[in-house]
């Protein structure tokens, strides 16, 4: 038997929406060794750790004590110039994804967002890239206290957007997230680019 046609597509944001690219927000505020240190992925309650955190729900001020604590006060300087400055984050939309959205919206798919990110950076993303403001709703990790691969928060997006997992897409960057969509009944993509899910997605046929 065949694939359903899909009606909805859920996208994750980072990697497959938007650009994300943290180290913007400190490029030219710091020499690149320090903005390297800041970002090392061999630190244990480095920047890795608090974006988690951060996408678990923390707020900013309880990210900047607990680095405060762990790495002193000049050095969660620099964490609070990134915080200041996040939304330079926010590089640009992926390669074709604003047409794609378009498009879909146009063919009368709907969509949605599930994103491990914060609430701050999805308004900032939906405001300054207009085809955002084309997803009907977004669940963001750091509201629901929960972040992907957790099979509750697919669970959650399904009930609140009230959307068949059978005719639904869920798209994202990171094959076990999509693996796991798979897992609770969603058509789990894993993301290669725009032009894999126009074939996907505006080129499907009922079996």
């Amino acid at each position: 038997m065949g694939r359903s046609v899909i009606t909805d597509v859920i996208f994750d944001f980072g990697g497959v929406l938007v650009d994300f690219q943290p180290r913007l927000a400190l490029e030219g505020q710091y020499p690149p060794g320090v903005v390297d240190m800041f970002f090392d992925p061999a630190d244990r309650f480095g920047y890795r750790y608090y974006e988690r955190k951060a996408n678990l729900g923390w707020s900013e001020e309880r990210v900047l004590a607990d680095y405060e604590a762990q790495h002193g006060p000049a050095v969660a300087w620099v964490f609070r110039v990134l915080l200041e400055r996040q939304g330079m984050a926010l590089a640009g939309m992926m390669p074709g994804m604003g047409e794609l959205l378009r498009d879909l919206d146009a063919s009368g798919i709907r969509m949605w967002g599930l994103t491990n990110f914060t609430t701050g950076y999805v308004e900032a993303a939906r405001e300054r890239f207009p085809e955002l403001r084309l997803l009907t709703d977004v669940v963001v990790s750091s509201e629901e206290g929960m972040i992907k691969p957790d099979p509750r928060i697919f669970r959650r997006a399904v009930a609140r957007f009230g959307v068949d997992p059978a005719r639904t897409a869920f798209v994202d960057d990171k094959r076990r997230n999509a693996d796991v969509a798979t897992s609770e009944g969603l058509r789990g993509v894993l993301f290669a680019d725009a032009d894999q899910l126009r074939r996907d997605f505006l080129q499907q046929k009922e079996h």
